[in-house]
């Protein structure tokens, strides 16, 4: 893929684009990047600057009630482009499908998830708990 940009990408109806995790790395304004593993994966080891929601949060908080999504994301603009990853690529275009569902225009899934951005040889981070 070569010089990916959100505004080639946005479309009226939403899509789910998928991309590697190298793709990703060089869209020259990544998005916001969701992993949906749960938090005990996410805490081993994940991809810089992602947030943590699981699968199962976005599933229940986008068809019962949005409460049980966390403040950051209800307030995200439905034109905010989000990717997906989790460990395999089994749960993200889940997720990634339901966000478009959901009304959000512009949204990745990273195939091949956390395995294939660490074979990548890509940047991750853990972490840190605090001890009082």
């Amino acid at each position: 893929m070569s010089k990916l940009t959100h505004s080639k990408l946005a479309r009226s109806e939403p899509i789910v684009i998928d991309l590697s995790p190298t793709e990703f790395t060089q869209l020259p304004n990544p998005p916001l990047l969701i992993d949906v593993r749960s938090f005990l994966e996410y805490f081993t080891g994940h991809a810089p600057n992602a947030r943590n929601l699981s699968l199962p949060r976005i599933l229940m908080g986008l068809s019962l009630t949005q409460w049980f999504l966390p403040q950051w994301f209800r307030e995200l603009s439905k034109e905010q482009p989000i990717a997906t990853i989790c460990l395999t690529a089994h749960r993200s275009p889940i997720a990634a499908k339901k966000l478009a569902d959901a009304g959000f225009t512009t949204v990745y899934n990273i195939t091949g998830g956390m395995i294939e951005w660490q074979r990548s040889g890509l940047k991750t981070t853990k972490v840190r708990v605090q001890a009082n």
